[in-house]
């Protein structure tokens, strides 16, 4: 993997990290595009590490206001919610984790994952918004959530376009719900890449693929605080759409293509 692939491939999971079209997704099309077959889940972990800290940059304040847990009960409800809501996704994502080679090399199975996100996102524009805040949160809303993140493990399946949809559909309003998803991917996210810290340690910092990766993490870093900020827009909005026929269309372009 050159500086340029890796800088590329970057900046498509930044991008697609929270624009709703699932970053895994086009991480494995690009990688197949450029004829990748390694890094593989490495430079996967690297990348979503990246933009992990583009939701502490964007949503510095949340984070911080946890700090207050003690004193505050609402912060404690929140902390609450999200350690309830990694509970079903480290499950399926420990799952999953006996299958990640074949998930992350299959083209196919990503264009049909493509067609149901699409499904998802269309039901975004039809699913009206609740009212609950964080304090009005359940442990069934946060277990809910926290299963339809994992299930975005799977290539195709958009992370914040299911939990998303999972919240207002639980009855979050759009705020909170935006801020749960975002808040909820970030431990996720530092779980993961702690699984593969050997990996990650053991590649010499003389290699020259080091410098590849960390240029393709800073890309995906500014990459994801562009995108969470068109991501409010566009949910504000209800232009979710648009994401769905492209996840459509995309699906539909890959799947004819693989058995072509």
């Amino acid at each position: 993997m050159n500086l340029v692939e890796a800088l590329i491939l970057g900046l498509i999971q930044g991008l697609t990290e929270f624009l709703p079209v699932s970053s895994s997704g086009h991480l494995v099309i690009f990688q197949d595009l450029l004829g990748l077959s390694e890094p593989g889940v490495t430079l996967e972990v690297i990348l979503h590490f990246a933009t992990a800290l583009s939701v502490i940059c964007v949503f510095n304040r949340e984070f911080l206001n946890l700090f207050h847990f003690r004193k505050d009960k609402e912060q404690r409800t929140v902390l609450l919610m999200l350690i309830l809501g990694i509970i079903p996704t480290a499950v399926l994502g420990l799952l999953g984790s006996a299958f990640s080679d074949l998930l992350f090399k299959s083209s196919l199975l990503v264009g049909f994952m493509l067609l149901i996100t699409g499904l998802i996102l269309k039901l975004l524009t039809i699913i009206p918004a609740g009212e609950k805040t964080f304090t009005e949160m359940k442990t069934g809303d946060a277990l809910v959530v926290g299963f339809l993140q994992g299930l975005a493990v799977i290539p195709g399946i958009s992370r914040s376009g299911s939990t998303i949809a999972g919240s207002l559909w639980r009855g979050l309003n759009r705020e909170t719900a935006v801020k749960y998803s975002f808040m909820l991917s970030v431990p996720v996210i530092f779980g993961a890449t702690l699984t593969e810290i050997k990996t990650i340690a053991s590649i010499s910092l003389q290699n020259a693929i080091v410098y590849n990766y960390l240029i393709g993490g800073m890309a995906a870093f500014l990459a994801g605080i562009v995108a969470i900020k068109i991501f409010i827009r566009l949910l504000i909005n209800r232009k979710f759409h648009y994401f769905a026929y492209y996840c459509w269309i995309l699906g539909l372009i890959i799947i004819i293509y693989s058995f072509l």
